[in-house]
C-alpha cells in the first residue's frame, strides 16, 4: 500500500531538481517521466499534483487490491472467489434450471453459479451420465441445453 505522506516527500524532490518521482512511486511511468524530463511540467504540474496526490494513491492502492474503481462510485471491491462442492453446485444448477422451466445452459449455469465454465460442464455431463439430465439443443438457437425432465 502506497502512502500519502511518502508521495509527498517524493512531491518535495522537485526542489532537488528531480520532479515526478511521486508519480513513479503510485505506478505512473510515462508521466512521471515527462516530469522528470520537464521539471514536472515546468513546475505547473507538480503544482497542480499537491492536489491531486491523495487520489493518485488511492487509485494505485485500488489497482494492487483488485478493487474496480469508477469514479464518482463506492469501491466496488472483487470477492474472492468461493469454490463449491460437486454437492453444492449440482444443487445450484438445479435450482437455476426450475426457474428457467427445466432447462439450462452451460453459460447460464456459470451465471447462476459463479463456477468456471470447465466445471458447470463436469457437472452437467456427469448429471447426464446418471440419467438426472437429458442432452438437448435449443430449437431457435442450436445451443446444447440441459433438460431436467423431473422439474
Amino acid at each position: 500500500m502506497n502512502s500519502k505522506g511518502t508521495s509527498y516527500l517524493l512531491w518535495l524532490s522537485i526542489f532537488l531538481g528531480l520532479g515526478g518521482l511521486h508519480r513513479f512511486y503510485n505506478g505512473k511511468m510515462l508521466t512521471g517521466l515527462l516530469w522528470l524530463m520537464t521539471g514536472g511540467l515546468f513546475g505547473v504540474g507538480q503544482l497542480i499534483d499537491l492536489l491531486l496526490i491523495p487520489d493518485m494513491v488511492d487509485a494505485h492502492n485500488r489497482r494492487r487490491d483488485g478493487s474496480i474503481y469508477v469514479p464518482g462510485r463506492p469501491v466496488i471491491s472483487q470477492p474472492a472467489p468461493v469454490k463449491l462442492t460437486d454437492k453444492q453446485l449440482q444443487l445450484q444448477l438445479i435450482k437455476a434450471a426450475q426457474v428457467r422451466g427445466g432447462k439450462i445452459s452451460v453459460t447460464q449455469g456459470v451465471l447462476d453459479t459463479g463456477a468456471d465454465f470447465p466445471e458447470v460442464e463436469t457437472a452437467l455431463i456427469g448429471l447426464a451420465k446418471k440419467g438426472h439430465v437429458d442432452i438437448q439443443n435449443d430449437s431457435h438457437s442450436g445451443v446444447v441445453v440441459y433438460a431436467f425432465p423431473g422439474l
